[in-house]
């Protein structure tokens, strides 16, 4: 399982956490034999205030109100309180929790935790969802025979731009039960897809909190679950993606610190040691896992010796392979950003 003793599992509510019960009235309609509501419509936020109303939208219009939306604020300075407080008549209960700056990957742990729902879905700050998102949800995942379901972490669905132009590629059939990482590496599909997942597998599965760093790629988490639970893939749009405006996966050198790499190194280190069995299907992108691995943990100030100890014997081998590049890309990424260059005893 996802579980491991090498990671930090989290304990809410946190000390540095509120939780306030924006809209109380009307309950959403719970299954009535666990009293949870079916869904759990998460959002993490850093100073979005400005874009988050495009959820709080998406949300009123919706078909199926199967559902609560919880927002975990990762220190917003930017009125974002005052702003879903304005919206406590809502139709469906709020509860927003304010922590502070400590990174997506502990909002979203925080969400989970504190998640009443079934079903996990999580909704960028600043993106948009069709009317029809949690009822078309619902509606596949009723279609998996309820005897199988334990197999299944959700549902997966295809993202558009705001200009209605399809993000990335689609699934390779309209339907097809696999797992992301037999998604990416054996049929090669591409871009931001969007999906909900089983909460009592999200807990079983937490974000590693690394010391001193924000930032740990959501790959890490969504890549675990990948080895034991299969995922239903549907060709079919729900989601508005916002690219202007959203933040894309690019790593900007300026913007590229040591705390901020050890999160990268560390999504890198996790598909090398653990999904190697893919590479006959993908070799170029094992590859440039191997040079970013060298070349992240670099910046973060970790040498070869313990760049190779990090790395099972198969690993080790795409690696050395691949060092010569990694090698080269954080000497450029030193040369731009002169925070990353090592002091030298």
């Amino acid at each position: 399982m996802c579980r491991s003793k090498n990671v930090k599992t989290p304990k809410y509510p946190s000390p540095d956490s509120h939780e306030d019960e924006v809209a109380r009235h009307p309950a959403p309609v719970q299954d009535p034999g666990t009293g949870q509501p079916l869904f759990t419509v998460f959002t993490s936020t850093y100073n979005r205030a400005h874009t988050l109303s495009r959820v709080y939208d998406s949300l009123c219009k919706q078909t199926c109100r199967d559902f609560e939306w919880l927002i975990v604020d990762d220190g917003s300075t930017d009125g974002t309180r005052d702003l879903v407080s304005s919206w406590g008549g809502s139709s469906f209960p709020i509860r927003y929790v304010h922590q502070e700056n400590r990174g997506r990957h502990v909002a979203i742990n925080q969400g989970v935790a504190s998640a009443r729902g079934q079903l996990f879905l999580s909704v960028d700050s600043d993106d948009s969802f069709s009317p029809q998102a949690l009822e078309r949800f619902k509606w596949h995942w009723e279609q998996i025979p309820p005897h199988l379901r334990s197999a299944f972490v959700g549902v997966t669905a295809l993202c558009a731009d705001q200009f209605g132009r399809l993000v990335g590629s689609k699934f390779p059939r309209d339907v097809i039960d696999s797992d992301s990482n037999e998604i990416r590496y054996r049929y090669g599909v591409t871009g931001d897809k969007w999906g909900f997942q089983r909460v009592e597998v999200l807990r079983q599965c937490p974000f590693p909190e690394v010391p001193d760093t924000n930032y740990v790629p959501a790959g890490i988490v969504w890549f675990a679950i990948a080895r034991s639970y299969k995922t239903r893939y549907v060709n079919e749009v729900l989601h508005t993606y916002w690219q202007a405006e959203s933040r894309g996966a690019q790593v900007s050198t300026s913007a590229l610190s040591s705390a901020r790499a050890a999160g990268h190194a560390l999504a890198h280190c996790s598909i090398l040691n653990n999904d190697l069995k893919w590479f006959r299907y993908a070799p170029l992108r094992f590859l440039r896992s191997g040079a970013n691995f060298s070349r992240f943990s670099f910046a973060a100030r970790v040498g070869i010796l313990d760049q190779r100890r990090k790395l099972s014997a198969a690993a080790q081998i795409v690696w050395a392979v691949a060092l010569p590049l990694g090698y080269a890309a954080a000497a450029l990424d030193r040369a731009r950003n002169p925070s990353l260059r090592r002091r030298r005893s």
